[in-house]
């Protein structure tokens, strides 16, 4: 507590209209607290006596900006050159994170409005570059009811030879998107699915790019919403305001930081789920091969049985971060599925990274089914070792 005080002094002196006497009252105490000063309950005493007079409100609206930024990429000033780099439209630098300094979550927040930006760029790069088309799930939804998308290409159901189905990982990204980090900092190529994409048209494949994380939409909640949130406990009377004394108590002093670090108090709000579905005996019996890029599953947490288990180790070939060469075998204790190196070790370039050994995994998985051959020996070799493990 004493730190965040004099830190807020140190910092934000600038703001006169604090007071003298405050300003002079925490010099005072500080000095106290350094020499020793009154007892510990004393101490805490005087210390909420000083932050209930001050008017933190009327403080922090001077300290941190409004959260209202550009819906373009050009009001950002920002554009993706010939080469997919995204470059200031003045400068030509890169982009820049910390636009305003010491202000960490206004940069982080108008870097969360550049991605959503990003995200629907991207969106129209898969409809006009790539030619997919953008169709609403689930395909019998009411009018009222929740809805995502996928993209696909004009074959991706009619395909007689094969499909490829692009899914991107946990977090921010959406459909079309490995890292939003890569395409901000880097380029469209290591950040996107775009080179995926057209290469597997180039190569005959129906595409398909799903959007997992677009599973719910979200919804601001009603006051009635929020009141009931915190009435609904079964809890008795007596018990409860027991409790809520403790949770206010708790509350005032955690409100303080709130309140230095997140002024512009955002709305609460609640998910309504889109419809799922699951179809493992389906999949299993369509699915050629699968290729994982550092993925973090686990066997054991997702309660995959042996069934899933089994076929994993003999379709699918995870390639993860590491610092040895591409396709060098990784070991692990898991028994789900072969890990070879994705030769980087930094987990969102493992998609760009792996691109071109994922399609002779691809090719050479089609031509072992095509020819019933048995898997190839790299394949066979990790398997038997699971096996045995």
């Amino acid at each position: 507590m004493e730190q965040l005080i004099l830190e807020i002094v140190l910092r934000r002196s600038m703001y006169i209209y604090l007071g003298i006497l405050n300003l002079l009252t925490v010099c005072v105490m500080m000095a106290q607290l350094q020499q020793g000063g009154p007892d510990e309950k004393e101490k805490t005493t005087a210390l909420k006596d000083l932050l209930s007079r001050i008017d933190l409100d009327e403080l922090m609206k001077k300290d941190e900006p409004p959260l209202e930024f550009p819906d373009t990429l050009e009001g950002f000033e920002y554009l993706f050159n010939e080469k997919g780099q995204l470059r200031h439209i003045k400068t030509g630098e890169p982009f820049v994170f910390n636009y305003r300094e010491d202000l960490h979550r206004w940069n982080q927040k108008r870097y969360e409005a550049l991605g959503e930006i990003i995200t629907k760029y991207v969106y129209e790069l898969l409809q006009k570059e790539c030619h997919l088309k953008k169709v609403t799930l689930p395909v019998d939804a009411a009018e009222s009811e929740p809805k995502s998308f996928i993209f696909m290409s004009e074959d991706a159901l009619t395909n007689p030879d094969k499909l490829l189905v692009l899914i991107h990982g946990n977090g921010v990204v959406r459909a079309g998107q490995w890292a939003r980090r890569l395409i901000i900092n880097e380029d469209l190529d290591s950040g996107t699915q775009i080179p995926y994409i057209k290469r597997a048209v180039e190569e005959g494949y129906g595409v398909i790019v799903l959007n997992p994380n677009e599973n719910y939409i979200e919804v601001e909640k009603t006051k009635a919403q929020v009141q009931l949130s915190s009435d609904s406990s079964d809890e008795p009377a007596e018990k409860r305001e027991r409790k809520e004394k403790i949770q206010k108590e708790t509350k005032k002093r955690r409100d303080f930081y709130e309140k230095y670090r997140n002024p512009q108090k955002e709305k609460e709000t609640m998910q309504i789920y889109i419809r799922m579905i699951q179809r493992e005996a389906e999949v299993k019996n369509k699915v050629t091969a699968v290729a994982l890029t550092d993925s973090v599953h686990n066997v054991w947490h997702q309660e995959a049985g042996k069934t899933v288990r089994e076929w994993m180790r003999e379709n699918c070939c995870n390639w993860v971060s590491s610092s040895e060469a591409l396709d060098t075998s990784v070991e692990s204790m898991l028994p789900d599925c072969p890990r070879v190196s994705a030769g980087t070790e930094r987990h969102e370039l493992t998609s760009w990274k792996s691109f071109p050994s994922i399609f002779k995994f691809f090719s050479e998985a089609v031509e072992a089914k095509n020819s019933s051959v048995k898997p190839t020996p790299t394949r066979r070799s990790n398997r038997i070792k699971y096996e045995d493990l």
